[in-house]
């Protein structure tokens, strides 16, 4: 029977008479639950375990997450990965090396183990993410994508919000140390992985995918927003939480409180927000999501530099993680307008761009943060703005062939 699953070739049409569990959509959601397993665990300690543990300072956690960004900037080599292998073994492949990398970080405390166990996780996270988006805008119909892509990061968020309650309440009732948190994590995404690849057969995207790399001129404004997403999200990631720690001494069980609360406003909002996108739209929806986000940037600044409190500065990590929420509008816009056999290829070039800036930016900010903590935030806020003039030239309904405002050579943004 397992040898049935595995051989097994399907298209999503004779997919259709599987049980429900063995479908491509119930797949899509045990790979979200199986991801945040391990990456919860591991973003949650971080902070906590490389100043308790490993002594780091701004420096050093600035370096830390360069490196781990190095595998999302060449996410561009899953094209040559799949010429080799299916897509979908190579998401759960991905998902292996990243509960192998995240059971193993408590043995290796140093800075140079650090960086190579997170290498390895970043490995398999950002090569999971970059397929499984992939697999998303091949698996689900546009019409029901930004619904069914909501509920997944309600899916992904209550993964994460049961790791960070076993955190939580292991930590403060039972001892839980960084070793068994590790391990315990990591190897849940083993297992489930380990079904992932065991309980479904293959699936057969309609159009098969270049394996190439593909650039195109109408695509432009897709990669530039997703450019600047990734330089603006890595302050939000490093720096953020950095602070609550650094600036206000949030403890282990505070900060993974803190993350508990964003995923259950996830869980919450999430399919809300793909409701929202379906009604209004993928530029109204990234309009708000930038906006929003440059205030939260600057009150990040007012806090650190004025001192305006610990429970402000937690108020607005929430609200910020729900801005972020938002960022599925940019696959469901990217979806609606390219060609439908371009998707895996430009999956992995996006990435690749997402990650050109977050590769060198927490290093250099991390030089910033000693001299400055306000400036870092305040960069923030301009990066997020340079994101809202983006979306402001994405059309109300945007498809192949009207990308932007200024298809078809008019600049119909009053009818917008």
């Amino acid at each position: 029977m397992v040898r049935l699953f595995k051989s097994t070739i399907l298209t999503l049409d004779e997919a259709g008479s599987l049980p429900i569990w063995r479908q491509p959509v119930a797949l899509l959601v045990l790979m979200a639950v199986a991801m945040p397993l391990a990456f919860s665990v591991w973003s949650a300690l971080l902070n906590n375990f490389v100043i308790e543990v490993a002594a780091f300072d701004g420096v050093k956690i600035g370096w830390l997450q360069s490196v781990r960004e190095i595998p999302g900037f060449l996410a561009v080599g899953v094209i040559a990965v799949i010429i080799f292998m299916r897509e979908q073994v190579l998401g759960v492949v991905s998902l292996l090396v990243l509960g192998l990398a995240t059971a193993v970080t408590s043995f290796f405390p140093s800075f140079e183990g650090l960086l190579v166990t997170t290498m390895l996780s970043s490995l398999g996270f950002h090569y999971y993410e970059t397929v499984n988006q992939s697999l998303q805008l091949q698996w689900i119909d546009r019409k029901r994508a930004p619904q069914v892509l909501g509920w997944l990061v309600a899916t992904g968020s209550a993964a994460s919000l049961v790791a960070y309650g076993l955190i939580v309440v292991g930590w403060v009732y039972y001892g839980l140390t960084y070793t068994a948190a590790y391990l315990i994590g990591g190897g849940a995404t083993i297992l489930l992985a380990m079904i992932c690849y065991f309980a479904y057969p293959q699936f057969e995207s309609p159009t098969p995918q270049v394996k190439r790399m593909v650039l195109k001129r109408r695509y432009w404004l897709y990669y530039a927003l997703q450019f600047m997403a990734g330089a603006r999200r890595q302050i939000f990631v490093v720096f953020a939480a950095f602070m609550m720690v650094e600036r206000f001494g949030f403890e282990v069980y505070a900060i993974t409180a803190l993350f508990m609360i964003n995923y259950i406003a996830n869980m919450v909002f999430a399919p809300l927000m793909g409701r929202l996108i379906t009604l209004f739209g993928e530029r109204r929806a990234l309009i708000f999501e930038y906006t929003g986000l440059i205030g939260v940037f600057l009150a990040y600044g007012g806090i650190y530099y004025f001192g305006w409190g610990a429970m402000l500065a937690a108020g607005l990590y929430v609200v910020d993680h729900l801005f972020f929420a938002l960022a599925f509008a940019q696959k469901t816009y990217f979806q609606k307008i390219c060609d439908p056999k371009d998707i895996a290829p430009t999956a992995a070039v996006a990435f690749t761009i997402n990650h050109i800036a977050a590769v060198c930016l927490p290093a250099l900010l991390g030089y910033l943060w000693i001299t400055s903590p306000l400036a870092v935030f305040v960069l923030a806020a301009c990066m997020a703005l340079v994101s809202l003039l983006l979306a402001l030239l994405i059309p109300r309904h945007p498809s192949d062939g009207n990308e932007t405002i200024f298809a078809g050579g008019s600049l119909r943004i009053l009818a917008e």
